[in-house]
């Protein structure tokens, strides 16, 4: 069989099109093209002329600089306001070292796109000096320089520590049981009373790393051999999709403290958290069951064949390749929890949409409904666009 020598120097020819090209082929290339190009262009120049204008003469933004602080930590007491500043900068800072590790092998930890993103958080973080304060504006410029600089020490830490990321996850656990012992201890203030983004962020990563797990074995037990657990798998799976997630949250919330002794019912928190980690975990075991039938079979009878054993050739060869082959879905069912976390607000926890609707409720502020949703759905925007961001990272370095 003749192999072809392909010399490095000589690469295909890379057909490059000038912008206009580009519109021309992509945008008007038939008659039909040029219509719908421009109605849409037409229907966008109309929203967003409209919004505009609506933004400028008739929105009332003085109720998000009244409330600025409620959107993001509740009710939380003033006088303890120190301790939700020190949790964020623990975030931010484990953050940025995080990132270092990851990409110590790149050439450079900074880029053009990465310097466009941080000029807009710090532009933003310039703006709540309007409604926030020149203090907070101050304290924020600072959480992004704490990034960057552990970012720099981060890489330099794996460069020098190739093997530090393995102790990432338990970094993390550690600075989540002491940032919610900071924020509890010492104020009187039960979990339950937390409100704001400061609920709602805290309910969605727990539902997540709790699901996520969960959703794993529920998938392998569904492809179980053994009789009893696929049977109790598939039962689970489907009796779990059959209901509506706010039955099972009221479900969590009323059934199941009349069922509990009074010195053993949980926090109302802890079942919100309980009843997003059990309907999410059965939809995401149909995802990575989706993974596990697309790996052929001759990948576990090559396994097999060198002499590892099943839990060996579960963990170190299929798991991987099944659950990379479904990020996209699994990260798409962790925005879909992340969005669900605004039922809280119909089972009597005030997370950021409860807190939204008890702003609206006051009498100053009737009528406001525009600008108060519109500012609740762009941090719903920014944090679910922020995963797909990491989604689409990890599939590129995979």
């Amino acid at each position: 069989m003749a192999v072809a020598n392909i010399e490095p120097g000589n690469r295909p020819p890379v057909n490059k099109i000038s912008p206009g090209g580009w519109i021309k082929k992509n945008l008007f290339s038939t008659w039909y093209n040029c219509i719908l190009t421009i109605v849409s262009l037409w229907l966008i120049y109309w929203v967003v002329s409209n919004l505009i204008i609506w933004a400028n003469t008739q929105a009332q933004w003085q109720v998000l600089e009244a409330n600025w602080r409620l959107f993001f930590v509740g009710r939380y007491p003033v006088k303890s306001l120190w301790r939700a500043w020190v949790t964020l900068g623990i975030i931010v800072g484990l953050g940025g070292i995080s990132w270092g590790i990851f990409a110590d092998k790149a050439k450079a930890l900074f880029n053009r796109r990465i310097y466009i993103i941080l000029g807009i958080v710090a532009a933003t973080c310039f703006a709540v000096a309007i409604p926030g304060g020149v203090q907070s504006s101050v304290i924020l410029v600072g959480m992004l320089l704490l990034l960057v600089a552990a970012a720099i020490v981060g890489k330099q830490v794996g460069q020098r520590f190739p093997n530090i990321s393995c102790w990432l996850t338990l970094l993390w656990l550690l600075a989540f049981g002491f940032n919610v012992w900071l924020l509890l201890n010492g104020n009187n203030v039960r979990l339950d009373r937390v409100s704001g983004l400061m609920l709602t962020i805290p309910i969605a990563i727990v539902s997540i790393v709790l699901c996520f797990p969960f959703g794993v074995l529920l998938a392998l037990g569904r492809q179980s051999t053994l009789p009893v657990i696929r049977w109790l798998s598939i039962a689970y799976i489907e009796l779990v999709r059959g209901f509506p997630l706010i039955t099972i949250l009221f479900m969590a919330q009323v059934m199941l403290p009349l069922v509990l002794p009074s010195d053993v019912r949980p926090d109302r928190v802890v079942r919100a958290i309980a009843g997003f980690t059990i309907y999410s975990a059965a939809y995401l075991a149909e995802n990575v069951r989706g993974g596990l039938q697309a790996i052929p079979k001759g990948q576990t009878e090559a396994a097999k064949a060198l002499g590892l054993n099943p839990i060996y050739t579960l963990g170190f060869i299929i798991l991987p390749q099944a659950l990379k082959t479904v990020i996209p879905s699994m990260v798409g069912q962790f925005i879909a929890l992340f969005k669900d976390t605004s039922l809280l607000a119909i089972v009597g926890l005030t997370d950021l949409l409860g807190m939204s609707q008890s702003i609206i409720a006051n009498p100053k502020y009737l009528g406001r409904y525009g600008e108060v949703y519109l500012f609740v759905a762009a941090i719903y925007f920014m944090c679910c666009y922020a995963m797909s961001l990491t989604s689409r990272k990890l599939e590129n370095n995979q």
